[in-house]
Parts: structure tokens; C-alpha cells; sequence
């Protein structure tokens, strides 16, 4: 078996800074480098069908990844340690994992071909305050007025992303004040589900070895994602799954965006503290706008620019009261289990 985890070993003379930084350049590309991938496919047809569909990407990505993953924490995945996981722990893990791996990165591709990826990007953004408040709620997690003023301003900014942005046919209705895009609506679901898994997450699972929870997550979900397509379309909707330009492309995607991603974000969270992990998280959604505009031409508009102005504010405002609580040595560990899982990693 190749030992993968003896070579990121080696590079572990990196500062933790480092490895956040790259992995956060990862993250923030990963909705633009998708959207790239379709339309490649769409400039590819096979029979007249798109070939790297947001479907084929998610099912053969996850299986790409799933391999990689198997290469480097193939050790994790023995009887000992599957054994020692309790009925409860893999209820949860089996939740996490369709709420995690399948159904939030599900309705993200899915929003990606109904609105931008800016509009992606600033949305999604509820997550945090989502699942800040369901630590609140449910941990009675202690946070100073900055840290839930920042929460508060940023879900504003979110607000105002949605309701700034022009009256299309796509739009649906919440009432007679407020439409929503359709896939402004799926991301707000995907970050709903994302801020449910984070806190399953830190109260149930924070014990079970890196490796082997994310071969579970990533293997449950992908069987969870196909079930569903294969019930709701039929087997035909992944006819062209093996198509050589699929697995050309997904073997890097999968690769560097999804595990690439991940294994240096892990890497940094070991030598860093709470506050470096959270002010390098708070970069990723203009690093993710910034890639939008490189990789798509993608520029924003002006809704997205007032959102996403309050979202920076808020955002501050967090990393202010982060500032003045890092002193608490409990909110070190809490913060890093946080920020662990928030956020779209590809898949």
C-alpha cells in the first residue's frame, strides 16, 4: 500500500500557517474549478449529452477521492478500530455522512447551475452563524458580544445578497415581501444541513480517528448521493460516468481539490491556534470571489458587492471577539472543532 501519510510527514517542516493558507486556496476555488469542468464538458458532448455534468462530478469525484483517502489512511481502516465504534457513533456518523458528503454538496452543485458562483459563495455564509447558534443552543457554548455581533451583521449581509438581487422567472416566493432565487434557495439548504453536521460533529465524534471518519463520511455518502439520483432519474442519468474525459479530469479534481484540500487543512490545524484557524477561514469567501473572477470571468454585481461588504464587516466583527476570548483555553479547542468541518471543501 503507498504510504502517502510518510511523504505529507515530510512536509510537515511547513508552518501551520502555510498549509491553512493553501488548503483555504484550495477551498475557495473549488465551486469556480467546477463550474469550469461542466462547461468543458458541455464543449465535449457525448451523443449530445454533457458528459462532466454536476452529477459526474459529484459521484466520480467522491470515488476518486475515496480511493486517495484509502491510500493514505488505509491503517485507520482495520477490524480493531472499526469494532470499537459504538451502534450510537455510527448512527451519527452515518448522519453526518448524508448530511455532509451527500445531500449539502448535492444542492451546492445543483445551485451552481442555477446562479452564480459569487452568489454561491456570499450565501453560504450563513453557515457559521447557523452553526454557532446551534452551539449556543446546544452546548450552552459561552461567546462575548463581539462574536455574536459579528454572526448577527454577517447573516445581514446574506439577507441583503438575496433580496438586493433583480426579479428573475426563477425566483420563488417566501411571502409577499421576500422572493429567493432557486439556487440561492438550495445553497441556504446545503449551509443549514452543513451547521447540523459541524455540531453533530463536535458532540459526538470528535473521538473517532481522522482517517477513518472520512473514508465513512466520503463512502456512505456517495452511496447515499447515487441511491438518490439513480431513484429520482433512473440508471440512465450516469450512462456516460465512465467516459475517459470523466475520469481524466476527476482524478484531479478529486485529487487536488478535495483530498489535496483537506490533508492540508488537517495538517494546519495541528500546529495552529483557534484565532489563526478562524482568520484564514474568514479569507476563504473573497479568496472564493477572487477565483470566480481569475477562472470565469465572473464579475460581481451590485448586491453582491453590498452583501458582501456587510459580510466582511461581520466577519471582523468575529474576528474581534475571537481576539479578546482566545484567552480561554476551552474555546481554543471548540473554535478548531468549528471550523474543522464549516464551510463547502468540494465535495
Amino acid at each position: 500500500m503507498l504510504n502517502l501519510s510518510d511523504v505529507a510527514r515530510s512536509l510537515g517542516r511547513l508552518p501551520g500557517r502555510a498549509y491553512l493558507l493553501l488548503g483555504s486556496i484550495v477551498f475557495a476555488a473549488a465551486n469556480s474549478i467546477a463550474r469550469l469542468l461542466t462547461e468543458l464538458g458541455e464543449a465535449n458532448p457525448i451523443d449530445g449529452r454533457n458528459p462532466i455534468s454536476f452529477c459526474n462530478v459529484l459521484f466520480v469525484g467522491n470515488l476518486c477521492a475515496l480511493l486517495i483517502l484509502v491510500l493514505i489512511y488505509g491503517r485507520q481502516w482495520n477490524l480493531r478500530s472499526i469494532s470499537q465504534l459504538s451502534r450510537k457513533i455510527w448512527i451519527n456518523l452515518s448522519i453526518v455522512a448524508v448530511l455532509s458528503g451527500a445531500l449539502a454538496p448535492a444542492l451546492i452543485f445543483m445551485a451552481l447551475e442555477k446562479t452564480s458562483v459569487n452568489n454561491v459563495i456570499l450565501v453560504g455564509r450563513i453557515e457559521p452563524p447557523l452553526a454557532l447558534a446551534l452551539s449556543v443552543l446546544f452546548f450552552k457554548e459561552r461567546l462575548n458580544v463581539w462574536v455574536v455581533l459579528g454572526a448577527i451583521v454577517s447573516f445581514i449581509g446574506v439577507v441583503l445578497t438575496v433580496t438586493l438581487q433583480p426579479t428573475t422567472g426563477d425566483m420563488l416566493s417566501m411571502g409577499n415581501m421576500l422572493s429567493i432565487g432557486r439556487g440561492e434557495l438550495m445553497v441556504a439548504v446545503s449551509a443549514i444541513a452543513l451547521a447540523i453536521s459541524t455540531v453533530m460533529t463536535q458532540a459526538n465524534l470528535d473521538r473517532v480517528p481522522l482517517g477513518l471518519f472520512t473514508i465513512v463520511r466520503t463512502a456512505i455518502g456517495t452511496v447515499i448521493f447515487f441511491s438518490i439520483v439513480t431513484m429520482l432519474f433512473g440508471w440512465y442519468h450516469f450512462v456516460d460516468v465512465f467516459a475517459p474525459i470523466v475520469w481524466q479530469w476527476m482524478l484531479i479534481y478529486g485529487g487536488i481539490i478535495i483530498v489535496g484540500g483537506q490533508l492540508c487543512w488537517f495538517q494546519g490545524l495541528k500546529t495552529t491556534t483557534a484565532s489563526e484557524v478562524s482568520l484564514v477561514s474568514s479569507f476563504i469567501p473573497v479568496a472564493g470571489i477572487l477565483a470566480a473572477y481569475l477562472i470565469l470571468g465572473e464579475i460581481p454585481t451590485v448586491p453582491q458587492y453590498i452583501g458582501g461588504g456587510v459580510i466582511l464587516l461581520g466577519i471582523a466583527l468575529n474576528q474581534l471577539g475571537i481576539q479578546r476570548q482566545h484567552q480561554l483555553q476551552t474555546l481554543d479547542r471548540v473554535q478548531k472543532d468549528r471550523d474543522f468541518e464549516i464551510g463547502f471543501k468540494g465535495i
